[in-house]
């Protein structure tokens, strides 16, 4: 079955006729004239990667009870958030919480062939974090421990290898080595939830650590003015910096300071949504506490300012991060869809929106009057998985 798109091709600007012949791009001709006016508002960009999902749409991938279907659910549901390819997140928590999820997650993607294609790896985050209040985060203190190699490889069995990712503070007991042996494993190491002082932060990055997951967040309230562990991992060339771009997390001046110190080709975009993302303003119980989601989108322990998690639609991260930073369409999808496939090791993460490439594409539409984005269509492996209603504006 052929479809043919119209739009602005997200990297060049010029409008484009796109062709989709069953799975694959068949064909982008430039086209010009009464086409080119119709489509100035219409952008066609490669689907979304987010290497940090803890849920969505009202699945839970760390409940207590959890099934492949939930994995499969919450796969689908970011459709509608732009998003394609993830890596399901697994926090901190009693092991056999934490094997249950990681077999649900292995088992959907035997069972199912749009989560299979859809998850790249999964993102194991603690419990190897600080103890300490504020950079231990939302984590349960009782299940935060320091890296034990025999349990790692208890939960890589669980996960049927599938762990691509874990995040860790590197001033733990035993820390260096355990980076060591997971980057001779081919797993990227990221930086989180840490209260690490300069000199361990340079020997996890001469261990092997890449990146510095949610920077900004997982973090004391009040730091040293100088030198701190921010400073330290903004200042380092060998850490990638994640970031949350919700305008709750980390403030519209920081996102801007912390782009201008990494630069677009080390910063990735992620949603770190939970539960929530995707559900109407409201309370909700998750993982055993209240919690409020606000008209805003934000998630807080109920009563409280605290966060507790991320209600982020990625796609509408790429519209906070142009308007917060002045970044022009394609360096924010850049952050949001190729260079987390970059960070996992894709040789060819810039060839996902070429000719003979799956059709993998979002078609966005910009707002004329705020020149924000909504998302109007996910395209999956040729076939329309979400489409916006008529008169829904995201």
């Amino acid at each position: 079955m052929s479809r043919q798109l119209l739009g602005r091709h997200y990297a060049t600007g010029k409008t484009v006729e796109l062709e989709i012949d069953g799975r694959s791009i068949a064909r982008i001709s430039t086209v010009s004239g009464r086409q080119a006016e119709q489509a100035r508002l219409v952008w066609l960009v490669p689907t979304l990667v987010d290497i940090q999902v803890n849920g969505f749409g009202g699945w839970d991938l760390n409940a207590d009870e959890i099934s492949p279907r939930d994995v499969t659910c919450v796969t689908k549901a970011l459709w509608s958030a732009g998003v394609a390819h993830y890596c399901p997140t697994i926090t901190t928590g009693p092991l056999a919480r934490m094997l249950r999820s990681l077999e649900a997650v292995a088992l959907a993607c035997h069972e199912d062939a749009a989560t299979s294609r859809a998850v790249l790896g999964i993102h194991m985050e603690g419990p190897y974090i600080s103890p300490e209040d504020g950079p231990r985060g939302a984590h349960a203190l009782q299940y935060v421990r320091p890296p034990d190699w025999e349990e790692f490889c208890k939960m890589q069995d669980a996960a049927d290898g599938r762990i691509r990712m874990v995040t860790l503070a590197p001033e733990l007991p035993g820390a260096i080595e355990f980076i060591e042996k997971l980057t001779s494993e081919g797993i990227v190491v990221g930086l989180g939830h840490l209260a690490a002082d300069s000199k361990q932060i340079a020997a996890a990055v001469e261990a092997g650590a890449r990146i510095s997951t949610h920077l900004g967040n997982g973090a004391h309230a009040v730091l040293p003015r100088h030198p701190n562990y921010l400073w330290d991992q903004l200042a380092c060339d060998g850490l990638w910096a994640s970031i949350i771009p919700d305008g709750h997390h980390l403030p519209p001046a920081v996102i801007k300071t912390f782009l201008r110190a990494k630069g677009i080709g080390r910063t990735i975009l992620v949603s770190d949504a939970v539960f929530a993302a995707g559900l109407p303003p409201g309370e909700y119980t998750f993982q055993g506490q209240k919690v409020d989601l606000t008209p805003e989108g934000c998630v807080r322990l109920s009563g409280t300012p605290f966060l507790a998690g991320s209600a982020l639609r990625l796609v509408d991260g790429v519209s906070n991060v142009i308007s917060f930073t002045g970044v022009c369409l394609q360096d924010a999808i850049r952050m949001a869809a190729i260079n987390p496939r970059r960070l996992l090791g894709d040789v060819n993460a810039d060839e996902h929106f070429i000719v003979g490439a799956p059709a993998d594409l979002l078609v966005l539409r910009e707002d004329p009057s705020t020149s924000r984005l909504s998302l109007d269509m996910t395209i999956v492996d040729g076939e329309l998985v979400y489409e916006r209603a008529s008169g829904d504006h995201a």
